[in-house]
């Protein structure tokens, strides 16, 4: 009498751990899935890449008209559009990623439900387009740097660094997100309203400057503000605020790790739920 095998397919009991060696291990479906959604988003696309340069010029130009030209903040001796453009540039690239991967789960319903793998790819995968399109708005910088005859400095290194924890801050939030949708799906529509609210208290379009000393300290513990900080530095050629950087730093790693453990624990059921 023959006995047949049995395959059980379950994600790991453990949510605790965060089992990230298993992203290296299907490290191939992650390509897949980024590139895939690099040719939906320009394929067949009447603007293509030129949206990923429109989007944040256009931006640029109206804040630039009305907080540069009208209201005329402070742009600390700096001529205001790229003042502007080097807090817009990362500040798009986060915006657009924690609204991407926090959707990403949502929007891959029949693809969990299907096949078997590490559910935390699929909100890592929804940065990869955000990052190309960061990658060319990033081209109209340099030229707004030569335009403005911005002179640069050994500072400007740290925009590589600076991008990574960019990019650690945007999965944190994002895939804190995207567990987070998967439970209650009402944070679908609350993450665009925290965005927007998100932005205005992050010193994008204005200098931490402008806030009195007293209350700074509350501004410090977001962490796009020290990101942005740390950009305009960079760029402008400014000394770069160590400590806020680290809180920066500090705050992005804690989310990324809060973000990845409450994803693991709704992971072992979120296949029934979505």
């Amino acid at each position: 009498m023959s006995v047949s095998k049995i395959t059980i397919i379950q994600t790991e009991k453990k949510w605790y751990g965060l089992g990230l060696n298993k992203i290296w291990q299907y490290r191939e479906l992650l390509y897949f899935l980024v590139w895939r959604d690099i040719k939906i988003r320009y394929k067949q696309a009447f603007l293509g890449v030129i949206w990923a340069f429109m989007q944040p010029f256009t931006k640029m130009v109206v804040f630039s008209v009305i907080f540069g030209n009208l209201i005329k903040i402070n742009s600390e001796g700096f001529p205001y559009p790229i003042f502007l453009y080097a807090g817009l540039l990362p500040w798009e690239f986060f915006s657009n990623a924690i609204m991407r991967s926090g959707d990403s789960i949502l929007s891959n319903v029949n693809l969990i439900t299907k096949v078997n793998f590490p559910r935390l790819i699929l909100p890592i995968a929804s940065i990869g387009t955000v990052f190309i399109d960061f990658t060319i708005s990033f081209v109209l910088l340099v030229g707004m740097i030569f335009y403005f005859h911005i002179a640069l400095t050994n500072c400007f290194i740290m925009i590589g660094p600076l991008i990574l924890i960019t990019i650690l801050l945007s999965l944190g939030v994002g895939i804190l997100f995207s567990a987070l949708n998967t439970e209650y799906r009402d944070f679908r529509y609350i993450l665009p309203f925290l965005v927007q609210i998100w932005m205005y208290l992050t010193p994008v379009i204005y200098p931490v400057t402008i806030i009195p000393k007293n209350w700074q300290w509350i501004v410090y513990l977001n962490p796009m503000a020290g990101i942005i900080n740390g950009y305009r530095s960079a760029i402008l050629g400014k000394s770069v605020d160590w400590f806020q950087l680290g809180i920066s730093l500090s705050v992005a790693t804690s989310l990324f790790i809060v973000g990845v453990v409450l994803f693991k624990r709704i992971e072992k059921y979120m296949a029934d739920i979505v």
